[in-house]
């Protein structure tokens, strides 16, 4: 039998072995490994000759840059692949798992790479589960996930919603960002370091309304305003998410207020800050909107087009820092040039307690993008990070942020 090879020294990257069975939600198990791996997780991956029928190796393989473990006597990097992936798993994660996965789960079965990687194993496996409604409900179905649930097997349970099959219930793949961040919590159980904190969290763009149709807004996607409300809330903060438009799921464990514009954004932090201890103002919030907007369409030809009067919106982060008192207001600064200067001046202006400084212009730190690389500005210092993926960027924000709710000093 081989042994678990030892790591490497320096920063430990995560393995996930990510196990596929043959049901329709095999699709999403490509949008889960991508979460992993912007993450910074090492992703493996295990099918079923089933899931194969609904995505093909070759897309894991070049996506995972592994070879994909399909046969239990053709694997290139190990003649005994199911005890290979076992020892090199940090965690093993069935996405989705069928009734019938779960059924031989529960029964010990082992009769292909997949099913004996997971008997092989060395901690109980993450299952996600994902069935028709009725393949749920089945008694056999439940006795076997209780079963397993007494064995210390760790679920992301099935939604409720449309399934695949037209039926609506109980079993729909749980959405991507929540499976990601239960394999998370689970490769590293988080220090609940802001246990005790009330976050406020600003998100994404707002849309300034010219006409019932037509809008001010900017780029921003809300994927890092998200991703520090989801890490937060991972470290055990009361998370309030104010979200402009975005196409984001909700994080899990979160509170979350949907505004369209900069005006609902001010009040509905304003009020969310009156019970909290911080806020993180990472939304990108229009700094102008149209004076009068208009309650009809406007026409090509009838109306007037050629002009449009802005006024300038309220200044949320300034507001914010100004009411503080003893709390903590944390802002952004997305610069297209002279990042610091720019983002010292910010910080001055507003009287914030530390500016997150990034670079739009770079294309690996732009609106949209799976990474960025920022720059802590304080008062008396500046900390530059290297270009990480949103996950570890949220995490470094949420180290300065506790740090400072608990010296106090946003007094």
């Amino acid at each position: 039998m081989s042994e678990a090879k030892p790591r490497a020294a320096g920063p430990v990257t995560p393995h996930v072995v990510l196990a596929v069975t043959g049901g329709i939600a095999a699709y999403k198990a490509v949008e889960v490994m991508r979460g992993l791996q912007h993450a910074g997780c090492d992703v493996r991956v295990t099918m079923t000759a089933d899931a194969a029928r609904f995505v093909g190796a070759p897309t894991f393989e070049a996506l995972s840059g592994h070879p994909v473990a399909d046969d239990l006597y053709a694997y290139p990097e190990s003649p005994i692949p199911h005890v290979f992936l076992a020892d090199w798993a940090d965690l093993v994660l069935v996405v989705p798992a069928t009734a019938n996965a779960l059924a031989k789960m529960a029964a010990g079965i082992g009769d292909d790479c997949l099913s004996t990687t997971l008997l092989a194993a060395h901690r109980p496996p993450l299952v996600a589960a994902a069935m028709n409604v009725h393949m749920w409900r089945n008694p056999a179905t439940q006795a076997n996930v209780a079963t397993l649930r007494r064995r210390g097997v760790p679920f992301v349970m099935p939604q409720t919603g449309l399934l695949a099959c037209g039926d609506v219930g109980e079993g729909k793949l749980a959405e991507v960002s929540d499976i990601v961040a239960a394999a998370l919590d689970a490769l590293s159980p988080v220090d609940q370091d802001m246990a005790a904190t009330r976050l406020v969290v600003t998100s994404g763009p707002t849309h300034e309304a010219i006409d019932p149709v037509r809008y001010i807004a900017n780029a921003s996607t809300g994927k890092m305003g998200h991703a520090i409300a989801r890490e937060a809330a991972r470290r055990g903060a009361a998370v309030t998410l104010v979200s402009g438009p975005v196409s984001l799921p909700a994080p899990r464990g979160v509170d979350v207020v949907r505004v369209v514009s900069s005006a609902e954004m001010r009040a509905a932090t304003l009020a969310a800050f009156e019970r909290a201890d911080a806020a993180v103002c990472a939304a990108a919030v229009a700094d102008y909107t149209p004076a009068s907007p208009a309650r009809h369409k406007l026409k090509k030809g009838a109306d007037d087009l050629a002009t449009l009067r802005l006024v300038e919106t309220a200044d949320i982060l300034a507001e914010l820092s100004r009411a503080k008192g003893d709390r903590v207001v944390v802002g952004f600064a997305a610069e297209t040039d002279s990042l610091l200067e720019n983002a010292r001046a910010k910080l001055e202006r507003k009287g914030c307690d530390l500016i997150v400084a990034n670079d739009v212009s770079r294309a690996d730190s732009t609106f949209g993008a799976d990474t960025s690389r920022v720059a802590f500005v304080w008062p008396d210092r500046t900390e530059q990070l290297g270009t990480l993926p949103l996950g570890q960027v949220a995490t470094a924000i949420c180290d300065r942020v506790a740090a400072l709710v608990t010296a106090g000093e946003g007094a």
